[in-house]
């Protein structure tokens, strides 16, 4: 069944590996089909991948293969939800040690420039709760690459 809403993402041209990547990454994720292009097309081949259909923890995906033409940006990213450092720490890592990189705040951007927020929910808890304690958290957060927990939950209390 095709999902109403379905997240499209543009490659140049590793929409499988991508995809694949993911589905081996995360839970409640796997690559669903992969579309092989039915003639030549400006980013490919007859025959080559065209399309992949994945889901990432249970939210259906679209890869395409549509070139050079698009890059990923900042203005789009999972974020994920962990409920441990162990978590946190492994799915960052995954990320980062495929050819990824860093960023700020819990952000990372896998080897495709995709953005991923790799986000324990205390710190989500913390903002929600507003006041002092998500300034404390916010601030703790404003130093890191990757998430504390252990410092975030320290600023949580004060």
């Amino acid at each position: 069944m095709i999902a109403k809403n379905t997240i499209c993402l543009w490659f140049d041209n590793d929409a499988e590996a991508a995809a694949r990547f993911y589905a081996a990454t995360f839970p409640n994720s796997e690559v669903t089909a992969v579309r092989r292009a039915p003639s030549d097309f400006p980013g490919g081949q007859e025959g080559t991948p065209l399309t992949v259909e994945f889901t990432v923890l249970g939210i259906p995906c679209i890869a395409i293969n549509g070139g050079p033409m698009f890059k990923h940006s900042e203005a789009f990213s999972f974020q994920i939800a962990t409920d441990t450092q162990e978590e946190t720490d492994r799915y960052w890592n995954a990320i980062v040690n495929n050819g990824g990189q860093e960023s700020q705040c819990g952000w990372c951007k896998d080897r495709w420039g995709l953005s991923w927020q790799i986000t324990p929910r205390t710190l989500t808890e913390a903002m929600a709760r507003g006041g002092a304690e998500a300034k404390r958290a916010f601030t703790a957060m404003m130093s890191m690459k990757k998430i504390d927990v252990a410092a975030i939950d320290a600023a949580r209390r004060g």
